[in-house]
């Protein structure tokens, strides 16, 4: 039989058991399912999984890393389980944040309304790295900025879910997502028949509708534009091309002429409409961006400007997902849409402030504190677990350029039963939905789960040693 499976600390929202350690109605089948299990089996159908996804070539890369070697990304066999009545109201906070965000950004590139009403400044808008002053008074179809958007979300002791931070420009691990179900649905076919679990695997084919939406072209050609096989998500732009049937290209294999963008083909040059890029703004053309950069397409701004192309996501979304303008977000939904927010902040000290930053310095033991422009769990300092030599490099990062960081409360993540070495035991979790915008706002139901798998971690980036888990969103409150 299994190892017990271990109760999570006082204090902390499991989302298998209850405070009274009964287990949720949500997971009645998910406990029952481990009770029922071997220890020996799990331990199998894990090394079965490895092998599969090193098959796929389901990798990653680590920047940095000396040895250069791509690493799988820890799988965890035990499903994260989201009920039916908890993901619709997920799903109509993320359909309501992400309107919000493209209001935003089509505001900021035209109207100003947003500054000149004094909700933000305008030097945290026009003074941030990623806005594109070539951007303003562009019309982008339907005036959408992020067609694809992924949203990182935590659920509190408290129960309630909140919004940690924003991607807009190149979200990534939704391949991740997919690969996870599909292993799932390969290791244990008789869970599926048990438990209403709701579908993900048309992902795709929303995505490419979406895609398709953002042309206004009735029958236009789209393609993934990617760095390249070096590039640490190279694994997921292979995949969702293949999956939409589209071609994947890199920069060499586009030219413009006329500001119109081509493909090389075998049967000759075909004009492109929409590319999916997964390249960042600064490398996207060497005529407008960085000179160095071989990753892009000399003129492609050129024919971007000109309206010949649609990017998604749209140059400049960046200044949304920046950590600094993450705390206006909620004041947003109020000012663009007259709503109150569905979705919780996290509550957030900016350290441009002085009055903020002499809470963070004096607070820095019981506090995060991340670079607005950091990603992948870098340039963050986790108070509590520092030491204290840490907090004193903080110090005096904060106090060479607060501007460039920001603090919160060190949240209580929830936690969900995962096999570990110990058996199965409470680790922290967080969850990516990826929302897509074209002709309407739509979505697959969870997301990506990611689970700090070292006991107590709070990190759940793969980049740090994080795994992944299938999310199953009931289609009942029970299964």
């Amino acid at each position: 039989m299994v190892m017990l499976i271990q109760t999570p600390p006082e204090g902390i929202y499991d989302e298998l058991f209850d405070q009274n350690n009964r287990v949720r109605p949500s997971c009645r089948m998910l406990e029952d399912w481990l009770i029922r299990s071997d220890e020996a089996l799990l331990a199998e159908k894990r090394r079965e999984a490895d092998v599969l996804f090193q098959r796929l070539g389901i990798t990653f890369n680590v920047y940095g890393e000396d040895q250069g070697a791509e690493r799988l990304i820890p799988f965890d066999l035990i499903p994260r389980v989201i009920s039916a009545s908890d993901w619709q109201r997920l799903q109509a906070g993320l359909r309501q944040r992400v309107h919000a965000l493209n209001r935003f950004l089509f505001d900021i590139y035209h109207e100003f309304e947003i500054i000149r009403a004094g909700v933000i400044s305008a030097e945290q808008v026009f003074a941030n790295p990623q806005y594109q002053p070539g951007m303003q008074n562009l019309k982008l179809p339907r005036n959408l900025y992020s067609h694809i958007a992924g949203i990182d979300l935590i659920r509190h002791n408290d129960g309630d879910f909140y919004v940690l931070e924003d991607n807009l420009r190149c979200p990534s691990g939704v391949s991740y997502m997919l690969e996870n179900r599909r292993m799932m649905m390969r290791l244990f076919p008789e869970l599926f028949a048990k438990a209403p679990v709701a579908p993900v695997e048309h992902y795709p084919a929303l995505l490419g509708e979406t895609l398709r939406a953002a042309s206004l072209n009735p029958n236009p050609t789209v393609v993934v534009l990617t760095p390249g096989r070096f590039n640490s998500a190279y694994f997921e732009h292979a995949f969702l091309a293949r999956q939409m049937g589209i071609e994947l290209v890199e920069g060499a294999d586009l030219f413009v002429r006329r500001n119109k963008v081509y493909m090389k083909t075998t049967i000759g040059p075909q004009q492109v409409d929409v590319i999916y890029r997964r390249v960042d703004d600064n490398f996207l053309d060497p005529l407008a961006g960085n000179p160095d950069s071989m990753l892009g397409v000399p003129g492609l701004y050129a024919a971007y400007r000109t309206g010949n192309v649609v990017l998604a996501n749209a140059m400049g979304t960046g200044v949304a997902d920046d950590k600094a303008i993450y705390p206006f977000v909620p004041e947003m939904i109020r000012f663009y849409l007259g709503e109150e927010p569905i979705l919780k902040n996290v509550p957030t000290w900016q350290g441009r402030k002085p009055k903020d930053l002499k809470y963070i310095l004096d607070n820095l033991p019981d506090l995060v504190v991340k670079e607005t422009q950091g990603a992948g769990g870098y340039g963050m300092l986790i108070g509590p677990k520092a030491s204290k030599k840490e907090l004193n490099h903080f110090r005096s990062l904060l106090r060479a350029r607060p501007d460039n960081y920001i603090a919160q409360p060190t949240l209580s993540l929830s936690t969900c039963p995962t096999f570990v070495d110990e058996g199965v035991a409470p680790r922290h979790l967080d969850l990516r939905p990826f929302v897509l915008s074209g002709k309407k706002v739509q979505m697959v139901p969870g997301g990506l789960t990611r689970v700090a798998l070292k006991e107590g971690s709070l990190v759940v980036n793969s980049s740090q040693g994080g795994g992944t888990k299938d999310t199953w969103v009931l289609e009942g409150e029970e299964c």
